[in-house]
Formats: C-alpha cells, structure tokens, sequence
C-alpha cells in the first residue's frame, strides 16, 4: 500500500508539472527538485577515493545513491554537509548511500583534511578534472542527484538542502519503500 500511494503521488504531481510547466505541487513543493520527464540511466563513471580506492557507480545498484558535487571552497556545500551525513546514517541500513563527489582542482591536498576535520562517514571521490561533473551537466555547486535502486535518475537537486529535514526523509523513505515494487526493467 505504501509504494501504491508513492506510485499515485509521483503520477498526480507529474500530471500536474505538465499542466503548470514543470512547477512541483502539493506537500513536496518546498523541496524545489527537479523530477525527470523520463527516468533515463545515469552515466557510469569511476573515481578515485580518498583512500586511494575506485569507486564505480555501478557498485551501488540496487541501492538508493544520492550523488553530491560539492567542493570544499563552496560554502553552501559545506553547509549541507552535516546534513548528508546524518541522512545516511539514518538510512545506510535500509539501502541509502551518499556519494560525495569533490570538485576540488587540488584534490585530496585540501579534500582529505576538511573529511577528516569533520568526520564525515560516507565515501568521497575525487573529479578534480571534472569529467564526471560535465557527463552529469552540473553546472552549479552544490549539485545532487538522487539515482534509484535500478540505476536511473529519480531527481536532480540543484543548491543547499537541509537534507535531514523531515520532508526531504520523508521522501528518501518513500524512495526507499517503493524503489523495489517500482524499478524499471
């Protein structure tokens, strides 16, 4: 019944942004998201982490990945960053994982020390020549997408969020509830 209401939800409001130019309703329309108009696969890519290990995408299907662009010069960035966190240890059990993609052109130099200094739990992966950034089109920092348990977009996010408010959990619980009974082929 769950992902029955979440499948109406996502119907009714698609309906809607046709109707009104792609402008979100209801109780989601403070979140400010973009929902595609086709849920299209998001790109492969491989980085390098932190650690010095490859992180692949692809690693994470069947998991709800909310992908961030950020960069440690970005203040909006580090703001949310608190926020991303605690939303995946909320929810690292039940599939979610933040992906944290650095912008940085002097890369792991000034990106290690900031994780360090604030002990930030999920995995970090350097794109200092931005390549993955121009595959993803990001065009502003902070930048996030929100890629489901079959590996296609289900958002993109532009700007800082208060990721662990109780509307954007609410939405990573539907997402996490319904992504099973929903997946594309």
């Amino acid at each position: 019944m769950h992902a029955s209401r979440l499948l109406l939800l996502v119907t009714v409001l698609w309906m809607h942004s046709i109707a009104t130019a792609g402008t979100p309703a209801g109780a989601l329309s403070g979140l400010d998201i973009d929902w595609p108009k086709e849920r299209l696969a998001a790109p492969p890519f491989e980085l390098e982490t932190l650690d010095g290990d490859t992180l692949r995408l692809e690693d994470y299907r069947g998991k709800l990945v909310l992908i961030n662009f950020w960069a440690t010069f970005c203040a909006p960035c580090r703001q949310e960053m608190p926020a991303l966190d605690a939303l995946q240890g909320r929810y690292a059990e039940q599939g979610l994982v933040v992906l944290a993609i650095a912008a940085d052109r002097n890369g792991r130099r000034v990106v290690a020390p900031y994780i360090a200094e604030h002990g930030y739990r999920f995995p970090v992966a350097l794109d200092a020549e931005g390549d993955v950034r121009k595959r993803y089109e990001v065009n502003a920092l902070p930048t996030s997408y929100l890629v489901g348990r079959d590996g296609r977009f289900v958002a993109r996010v532009i700007g800082e969020r208060a990721w662990d408010s109780e509307i954007f959990r609410e939405l990573v619980e539907n997402l996490l509830g319904s992504q099973r009974e929903i997946q594309s082929p």
